[in-house]
């Protein structure tokens, strides 16, 4: 790779990097794994990053690889990988900006989306990320309707697991 195409590459994810951290978070359990993961994710955004056409945002592009590199360490793995326990997160959270109850319905939230499987974890975490469904099933590989049928049947999963 070229001194340009290599500035132009770790300025991008200096500036995206916060989108590594949030899926390794998603699929990882402890301090470790997170910091494997994201050096895996950043080798494969590396090598991958020579045939990015800017056909679709840097920040798209780089959710595809690193949902994909996460999913695909996910089922090589023979154990279920952990993900992140909400509670060893909760103190980096200001105590003021939530409610007893607020706080409550998140681990709730959390707890049920730990129950998803792989690709239907990832599909919510971009919905919750505010993507649309357009760029959802651009980073996903799946057409925009079958996004949307996927996000109705995880809702619906959801509902009956948050609401025995």
């Amino acid at each position: 790779m070229n001194n340009e195409l290599e500035h132009q590459f770790v300025t991008e994810l200096e500036n995206n990097q916060n989108i590594v951290h949030k899926v390794c978070t998603l699929y990882t359990n402890d301090r470790d794994s997170h910091n494997d993961l994201f050096q895996e994710i950043t080798i494969q955004l590396w090598k991958a990053y020579p045939k990015f056409r800017g056909e679709s945002k840097f920040s798209t592009w780089m959710y595809r690889v690193a949902l994909n590199t996460a999913i695909t360490l996910y089922r090589k793995s023979k154990r279920r990988v952990q993900t992140q326990d909400y509670e060893s997160v909760i103190f980096k959270i200001k105590a003021d900006e939530y409610d007893v109850t607020q706080e409550e319905q998140l681990k709730l939230m959390y707890k049920a989306v730990k129950q998803l499987g792989d690709i239907d974890k990832a599909l919510v975490f971009l919905y919750l990320e505010d993507k649309d469904y357009r760029e959802i099933s651009e980073t996903l590989g799946i057409t925009e309707v079958n996004a949307r049928v996927k996000m109705n049947r995880i809702k619906t999963k959801l509902r009956t697991i948050l609401n025995p």
